[in-house]
């Protein structure tokens, strides 16, 4: 399928020289000095300052990975050694505080598959990533009563719901008898939650370990220092007085050229049975249809980050690319969802009815796949058909 440019470089636009790549460096660098003194303020606080911790975090990889895709998309405009010095500890500090926020937004995707599969009319209540569950006022005989789906109830009001009653249906005359296939899937939906939470709450609790480890080290120090200086120097070249256009169109064709690659044509069916079998397959190694569309959705952000530098941080983004963005991102979370379903009903040991659930649930992810591969196959085709 061929595809038009998204932003095609105009030869009758006004040329953007390497000021404005170091301003947007030095912009960015700055961001992530406030958000690393946010965070060093906020991290050992409790309550609100949990929160603000986390923001603090979050700001730390977005200024990270900028100025990363900057380094990497302007590099011939920079000195050579320190940018790819820089380059993969940047990379290093974003991946290494964003894998926390990855386990407990795994985590709350399954469950919440778990819970929409099984047809409980409850769900656990996920705060802020601690194994707990929600609360409810006492029901008959001292037991907690369900808690409704969507429903905030105190957390004074009654004992927390343990995660495997709070996956059993309530029952009641107003339910339909659940066929032997749900009725499977419900039994096993509660153990297989159960041993789900205990895997990915351990692998969160070891990146937040990671994380914290990583940020009082002596290499996340020297990754600091260097950021700070860029934040008043930026080491351009003597060739740094060329137009930055180029560069930003060589990293849109490197897109452009990685999206035609992929399958749109099969991507343009809500449903690919030839993915969901390959998904289905015992080999534990990622899925061989994925790569090509994680590649897609880097070169996708680079475009967007070197959009910013030619047109600055502040104009509104394109929400076509944004749409297309968010469809990719969804079609990570969905993939990694299901990788982490898979590795669980590799378990030892495990019931018939926990395995049954869990490639349920595999399936289940493997279908969101493909349908935000649908949904980008469509935000694009809306990106290249309105592009100027």
């Amino acid at each position: 399928m061929a595809q038009q440019h998204l932003d095609p470089t105009d030869p009758t636009a006004p040329a953007v020289t390497a000021d404005a790549l170091a301003g947007y460096l030095r912009a960015q660098a700055t961001e992530f000095l406030r958000a690393l003194r946010l965070h060093r303020e906020t991290g050992a606080a409790a309550g609100s300052g949990a929160e603000e911790s986390v923001d603090a975090a979050r700001a730390l990889r977005r200024s990270a990975r900028r100025i990363s895709a900057s380094l990497h998309t302007f590099r011939p405009l920079l000195e050579a050694d320190w940018s790819e010095d820089m380059r993969p500890e940047l990379a290093w500090v974003s991946g290494t505080l964003g894998l926390e926020h990855a386990y407990e937004a795994r985590l709350q995707r399954l469950l919440l598959a778990l819970h929409r599969l099984s047809g409980v009319t409850v769900f656990p209540g996920q705060g802020t990533g601690r194994r707990g569950a929600a609360t409810a006022p006492g029901g008959a005989g001292g037991r907690p009563a369900p808690v409704a789906a969507g429903s905030r109830t105190p957390a004074a009001a009654g004992a927390p719901v343990p995660l495997q009653a709070a996956l059993v249906p309530a029952g009641g005359p107003a339910q339909p008898p659940p066929t032997p296939e749900r009725g499977t899937l419900t039994v096993g939906a509660a153990k297989a939650g159960a041993l789900l939470e205990r895997q990915l709450t351990l692998a969160r609790t070891r990146a937040h370990s990671t994380a914290l480890q990583a940020l009082g080290s002596s290499r996340f120090h020297a990754v600091a220092d260097k950021v700070a200086v860029l934040a008043s120097e930026v080491p351009l070249t003597p060739a740094a007085g060329t137009d930055l256009h180029p560069l930003a169109a060589a990293a849109e064709e490197r897109l452009a050229n990685a999206v035609t690659a992929l399958p749109l044509v099969t991507a343009g069916h809500p449903y690919n049975a030839e993915a969901l079998v390959h998904g289905l397959s015992p080999d534990p190694s990622p899925h061989p249809q994925d790569g090509p569309w994680h590649q897609v959705r880097l070169l996708l952000r680079l475009h967007r980050y070197a959009r910013e530098v030619l047109h600055g941080a502040d104009r509104p983004a394109d929400v076509r690319l944004l749409t297309a963005g968010q469809a990719l991102n969804r079609h990570r979370d969905a993939s990694e969802a299901a990788a982490a379903a898979a590795q669980a009903a590799r378990t030892p040991r495990i019931a018939p009815a926990t395995a049954y659930a869990l490639g349920v649930l595999h399936a289940d992810q493997r279908h969101e796949v493909e349908a935000a591969r649908f949904a980008f196959q469509q935000a694009w085709q809306k990106a290249t058909v309105g592009a100027p």
